[in-house]
C-alpha cells in the first residue's frame, strides 16, 4: 500500500508534531519533578554514584592491611569501622559501589541493545524471522540463566569485564518480548505506514520510529535490569565467584562479613543497606519514568 502526502500536508504536520513534541517535553519534566518518589529515588542514586566515583578523596587505600586495627567498630576515624584485615570500611564499600554500580550500568546497556534489536527485527518482519527468534528466546528463558551464570563465569577467567558480558547477554530476553510486543502494534500505526510508502528502510523506521515510540517500555526494562544485574552480581560475588579479592563489591564484602555476623554485624549492614537502598531507587525511578514517559508520548 502506497500512501500519497503533499509537500505543503508533511510540513503541517512535521510543523503540529514540533508543537506536539515541545508541550509532551514541558509536561514530561513538570511531572517528574512533582513526584516525589522519583525526586527522592534520583537523588539518592546521585549520592550513592558521586559518593563512589570520589572515593579516591579517601585518606585510606581499600587495600591496606592494618592488623591492628582490625574488627574496629564505627567510630570518628572509621566511619563504618574496619574490616577483619583492618581496612577501612567506608573506603572499601565506595569503591565495591563502583564495582558493582559498572556492573549494572554496562549489563543493562547490553541487554537493552541485544533485547531491542532482536524485539524489533522480530516484530517488524514477522512471520519466518519471528518464529525463528521467538524460539531462540524461549530456548533462552527456559535454561536456568543464573545457573548457567555460574558454570560460564567458573570457566571463564575471573573478572569484571567477563561478568558484565556474561549477566548482559543472559538478560535481554525480557527486553526483546516488550518491544516486540510494542513494534508489533506500531508497525501498522499511519506514520509508520507513510514511512515506508516514502522509502523509509527498516533502520530508518527502528530508530526513528519504533523506539521513540516503545521508549517508555524500554526505560523501565533498563532500570528493572540495572537492579537484578546489580543483584546478579552481588549473588556471585557472595558465593565467591564474582569478583576477586583483594578488590571489593558489595556482594564480596557481605561474603566476606558472613563469619562475623554476631561479632561485627556493620560488616553486613552497610553494604546490604546500600543494595536494598540502589535497587529500590531504580525500581521506583523506573516505574515514575514510565508513568511520565508514557504521558508524553
Amino acid at each position: 500500500m502506497r500512501l500519497d502526502f503533499s509537500k505543503k500536508t508533511m510540513q503541517d504536520f512535521e510543523r503540529n508534531a514540533e508543537v506536539v513534541h515541545a508541550t509532551r517535553e514541558r509536561s514530561f519534566w513538570r511531572f517528574m519533578l512533582a513526584d516525589r518518589r522519583a525526586v527522592f529515588a534520583t537523588s539518592v542514586l546521585i549520592l550513592i554514584t558521586v559518593a563512589c566515583i570520589f572515593a579516591f578523596l579517601s585518606p585510606y587505600d581499600p587495600n591496606a592491611l592494618s592488623v591492628q586495627d582490625k574488627l574496629m567498630p564505627p567510630n570518628s576515624s572509621h566511619w563504618f569501622g574496619t574490616d577483619d584485615h583492618g581496612r577501612d570500611y567506608l573506603t572499601r564499600v565506595l569503591y565495591g559501589g563502583r564495582v558493582s554500580l559498572l556492573v549494572g550500568v554496562f549489563a543493562m546497556m547490553i541487554a537493552v541493545v541485544v533485547g531491542t534489536l532482536a524485539g524489533t527485527v522480530s516484530g517488524y518482519f514477522g512471520g519466518f524471522v519471528d518464529n525463528m527468534v521467538m524460539r531462540f528466546l524461549d530456548i533462552f528463558m527456559s535454561i536456568p540463566s543464573f545457573f548457567l551464570l555460574m558454570i560460564l563465569n567458573a570457566y571463564l577467567k575471573p573478572g569484571i569485564s567477563n561478568i558484565i558480558i556474561i549477566i548482559g547477554l543472559l538478560s535481554w530476553m525480557e527486553v526483546a518480548r516488550i518491544v516486540r510486543a510494542e513494534t508489533l502494534t506500531l508497525k501498522e500505526r499511519e506514520f509508520i505506514l507513510y514511512s515506508k510508502s516514502s522509502g523509509g528502510g527498516f533502520f530508518h523506521i527502528m530508530f526513528k520510529h519504533i523506539i521513540p515510540n516503545a521508549m517508555p517500555s524500554i526505560v523501565v526494562a533498563a532500570s528493572l535490569n540495572v537492579a537484578t544485574a546489580i543483584l546478579t552480581e552481588s549473588a556471585l560475588s557472595f558465593l565467591g565467584l564474582g569478583v576477586q579479592q583483594p578488590n571489593a563489591s558489595w556482594g564480596s564484602m557481605l561474603n566476606n562479613a558472613q563469619g562475623y555476623v554476631g561479632e561485627a554485624t556493620y560488616l553486613a549492614l552497610f553494604p546490604g543497606l546500600l543494595i536494598l537502598m540502589t535497587i529500590l531507587s531504580f525500581n521506583v525511578l523506573g516505574d515514575v519514568l514510565r508513568k511520565g514517559l508514557s504521558r508524553r508520548y
